[in-house]
């Protein structure tokens, strides 16, 4: 696996130097989407709406839509100046029992390695959580963004469990659920009992996911019995540059613009290349309202429970 964040959990006065990892991975199958006629890839313009132009890289601005139809840019100026986090740290601010988390917060979990000297006060950590059945809630900030996070324990590994923040969490306001509904004794008791014959200890080995099996076995089929293609290359067309062509020449042209900008004071200043990158070339195009679509698609999943 390779560490995707590094720094330290802190309590007290105890500092734990540690690594992250993701802790899940997808395996869902995806599918390109091909010209059915000679397996050509399915590209995507950026247009505008407005005039039907396509809309270089350069030249698409983040802009918001108010609920009253006004629209609102938003500038490299603008954006640099919203407060970010970049510290290294996850600060634990209290700790809770478990059972008083919702796992409705749950969001991404990520495995914790603590550095080789460190050991030590990583598995004091992961004890006292287990004997006193507590989470700790903590703060970290991930992609220059704060996030609320716990920390949990999993076998040996301490858990980095991302939250998603209250006010995120929809409330289920169904009038149904206000509606008294009558209950009889012998139907709670047939319905406890029901539950009594099914359970089990959980065990997630027991639960496959038949559909991306069969989506495997379909795909190896085809290509045993030969009923595949070569995958076409794709003509080279005259289409201008593509979006990573387009970033890195606006870059290069923003840099070039504020060196040759700055003049006989920049030859006398400290400001470095990295702050001259942050200035893009002015729109010159109403903003794009809707991202393109994904040239790929995921495919559906289904999962089913075995029979025991």
């Amino acid at each position: 696996m390779r560490a995707m964040w590094s720094g330290a959990v802190s309590f007290g006065l105890v500092s734990v130097p540690v690594k992250a990892y993701s802790a899940t991975t997808n395996h869902d199958i995806r599918f390109h989407q091909v010209h059915g006629a000679d397996g050509g890839r399915i590209k995507y313009k950026r247009t505008c709406s407005v005039d039907g132009e396509e809309v270089e890289y350069a030249d698409i601005v983040k802009g918001y839509e108010t609920d009253d139809g006004e629209l609102i840019t938003l500038t490299e100026e603008d954006l640099d100046s919203l407060p970010t986090a970049t510290g290294h740290e996850i600060d634990v601010i209290e700790f809770v029992p478990a059972d008083q988390i919702d796992p409705l917060l749950f969001e991404k979990s990520y495995y914790l390695e603590p550095d080789a000297k460190a050991a030590k006060p990583y598995a004091l950590l992961r004890e006292a959580l287990v004997q006193t059945d507590r989470m700790a809630v903590v703060k970290v900030a991930l992609r220059q963004r704060e996030s609320m996070a716990l920390l949990r324990v999993r076998d040996k590994a301490i858990v980095l469990q991302t939250m998603l923040w209250p006010d995120e969490v929809r409330e289920p306001e169904f009038d149904i659920l206000d509606a008294d509904v009558e209950l009889r004794p012998q139907e709670l008791t047939m319905a406890a009992s029901l539950v009594e014959s099914l359970g089990s200890d959980f065990d997630p080995e027991q639960f496959h996911d038949e559909y991306r099996d069969a989506v495997v076995e379909l795909i190896e089929r085809k290509r045993t019995t030969g009923d595949t293609r070569p995958a076409p290359v794709a003509a080279k067309r005259d289409e201008g540059p593509d979006s990573m062509t387009d970033l890195l020449s606006a870059l290069q042209a923003s840099v070039e613009a504020a060196r040759a900008g700055s003049g006989a004071a920049a030859s006398s200043s400290t400001t470095s290349d990295d702050s001259a990158t942050k200035k893009k070339a002015p729109a010159r195009k109403p903003p794009a309202k809707k991202k393109a679509a994904e040239d790929e698609a995921p495919a559906p999943r289904k999962r089913t429970r075995k029979p025991a």
